[in-house]
Parts: C-alpha cells; sequence; structure tokens
C-alpha cells in the first residue's frame, strides 16, 4: 500500500526532483531511459516504451497535455 505525508516544503515550481520510492521490475529499469516516456496521475503511472528515441519524442511532442486515455489511444492508433 502507498502512503502519503504532506510535505513541509515550499511548493514545487520547477528545475526540482521529486522522487517516489517503488519496486521497479528490473525489466524497466533495463530499457534505456531514452526509450521510455512516463505519465502519472493521482492513481497509476503509466510507461511507453519505444523502438527509437525520435518515435519517443514524437511521442511527447503530439501527445503534450493529453490526458492517460487520449495518450493511450495515441499511441495504440500510431505505434500498437
Amino acid at each position: 500500500p502507498m502512503t502519503f505525508q504532506a510535505s513541509r516544503q515550499r511548493p514545487l515550481n520547477g528545475n526540482e526532483m521529486i522522487c517516489i520510492k517503488a519496486k521497479v521490475p528490473r525489466e524497466i529499469c533495463e530499457i534505456d531511459d531514452e526509450l521510455k516516456a512516463i505519465y502519472h496521475s493521482e492513481d497509476s503511472v503509466c510507461i511507453w516504451v519505444f523502438k527509437t528515441r525520435q518515435d519517443r519524442n514524437n511521442f511527447m511532442n503530439e501527445t503534450a497535455g493529453m490526458m492517460k486515455e487520449e495518450r493511450a489511444k495515441y499511441f495504440e492508433s500510431v505505434y500498437g
């Protein structure tokens, strides 16, 4: 079960790092970071994996501002 503890730090406003402790499967860790696109919402983290860096960059550019469902449909229609 995931737990949340309110932060006493100032609000995030850019150029900062957020780490969420998780047990990430080795298979995901072994994939080149430049081939992965990561999206999160309040209840899930999605990782899309691409064959090329260019595909990943195109996906990020084309889906900027989309919600998870829209991104998933786009991914399936273009890369699925």
